[in-house]
């Protein structure tokens, strides 16, 4: 995503922390365009005089006076004598008459943003005239408040550095409920919605003229559970962001402190009730903790069979049957591992290398454990899909096994395991492995069907959806390539 000052950072004399400043203020301008109940511009000086227009916002209160986006674009002529003015004088000012179009009246007021003395741009507010009715309280009170921020802006104490700022999941908005309150707390004016939400955590009295602290202290049954940030926001104190919960219902609140030249005469809080959307992400944590909860009782379960497996090896008398239990209990093992990965994280995606690095030299000691093999892996898996953790780690697992009991049979070698990643034409991504030995190559009859390896094609072929392909080793020895297109989910995962 284009950050939205780079068609101006060519030319833009920004001081420290200008350019982060005005990013704040286009995250957070959402909310005086609701309380104005108008669209908003960000003009930034050209060096031939003139401005560009770097973002627009809309308000979610009412209509947009402008349907068309010209971000990008040069001010208008008769807006531009206007915005000059604000800039020279870093001060708000308003059109002397209504900007009549053919559609509508229009008011339009320039607002400087100043940082350290500097103007760095101009807000351009447009307000709709044309309704004729008489504003609510509600109107006159949001104005008020939209008033107070963009002068805020001009004396560069609006927006806080330590302000939470931008779209987060859950944060309050004008229309979830505001309440305006005095220098000492005292709520002034509550909307409906702001009245509504305290009345759901056990309220039921007005809350103007009331102190808002005292409101919710009262209101707050379990003292242990209060957040430290709590008293500074309900009195209004920080630009902070903390949450309550009572009798069930949780209720998420931001506080705006409301500042001039020397001091704070009141304070924004606005309010959003989160019950339901806590009470979801607390059903995905139990559900989060279930399925790590399977798969570790899965695993445990997995290695409970394969030592059970291995037991029942050691009391056969058949090389025969043993050699079949003990090949068994092993690929029960590499999918115990695999479960042992998924549950310690839900990640849609799985560390493969972490995963094989143990399992890949686990895999040729125990095939044959009294044989000198060495054991060299290069190349990166990568992050892998989850669906393919289990079916590929029982392929290289088969495949490392059969390289050391049969390509390296009772010899000292090698057995090599490589990984690659590459993007075709299509654009589909690949994984590429090989697993190669240095031993006595392939049989010159088809003798490569025994139980492992029919495994080892099925899970490929079927489960993976890939190719694979046994070749003679350069020097001596059997490779094994397999192909593997990432951009699809296993066959059978779905």
């Amino acid at each position: 995503m284009a950050i939205f000052t780079d068609p101006i950072k060519d030319y833009a004399e920004f001081g420290p922390g200008d350019a982060e400043w005005l990013h704040l203020l286009v995250g957070d301008w959402q909310l005086i365009a609701d309380l104005a109940f108008a669209d908003l511009a960000l003009w930034f000086p050209t060096p031939d005089g003139s401005y560009v227009a770097l973002a627009h916002v809309r308000p979610s209160t009412t209509h947009t006076v402008f349907h068309s986006d010209f971000v990008g674009e040069r001010i208008r002529a008769d807006l531009k004598p206007l915005v000059d003015l604000a800039r020279q004088t870093q001060t708000i000012e308003r059109s002397r008459e209504s900007d009549w179009t053919t559609e509508m009246a229009m008011r339009v007021e320039a607002v400087p943003m100043v940082r350290n003395g500097r103007t760095l741009a101009i807000i351009t507010s447009h307000m709709d005239l044309s309704s004729s009715r008489m504003p609510s309280r509600l109107e006159l009170t949001y104005r008020q408040c939209a008033y107070d921020l963009l002068h805020m802006c001009t004396l560069g104490l609006w927006p806080d550095f330590a302000s939470p700022t931008g779209s987060r999941r859950g944060a309050p908005r004008v229309g979830d409920g505001l309440i305006r309150m005095d220098a000492e707390g005292i709520v002034q004016y509550a909307s409906p919605n702001g009245v509504s939400a305290f009345r759901r955590l056990g309220d039921v009295e007005s809350l103007e003229g009331r102190s808002l602290a005292e409101i919710t202290t009262g209101l707050l049954k379990d003292r242990r559970m209060v957040d430290e940030t709590l008293p500074l926001v309900v009195t209004g104190r920080m630009p902070w962001r903390t949450e309550i919960e009572s009798r069930g219902v949780s209720l998420s609140l931001r506080a705006i402190p409301l500042r001039n030249e020397t001091e704070r005469f009141g304070a924004l809080v606005l309010c959003r009730d989160v019950s339901e959307l806590r009470r979801r992400e607390m059903e995905l944590v139990s559900k989060d903790a279930t399925i790590r909860e399977i798969h570790h009782r899965v695993k445990n379960n997995l290695q409970t069979v394969a030592a059970l497996l291995r037991m029942q090896s050691r009391r056969m008398v058949s090389d025969e049957a043993k050699q079949g239990l003990e090949q068994a209990m092993r690929r029960v093992a590499t999918i115990a591992l695999v479960h042992e990965t998924l549950s310690q994280g839900l990640a849609q995606n799985v560390d493969f290398d972490e995963l094989i690095g143990r399992q890949f030299r686990l895999s040729a000691e125990v095939a044959s454990p009294s044989q000198k093999v060495r054991t060299e892996r290069s190349g990166d898996f990568g992050e892998l899909p989850s669906e393919f953790a289990t079916p590929l780690a029982l392929v290289i697992n088969e495949l490392v096994t059969n390289a050391v009991e049969h390509g390296l049979h009772d010899r000292k070698g090698t057995v090599w395991l490589t990984a690659s990643r590459k993007r075709r034409e299509d654009n589909a991504e690949v994984l590429n492995v090989c697993v190669a030995d240095d031993g006595v190559g392939l049989p010159e009859e088809n003798g490569r069907e025994g139980l492992g390896l029919q495994i080892v094609r099925t899970l490929v072929t079927s489960e993976l959806g890939g190719s694979i392909e046994w070749k003679p080793r350069a020097g001596g020895g059997t490779r094994v390539e397999i192909s593997l297109v990432l951009d699809h989910a296993p066959a059978g995962s779905g």
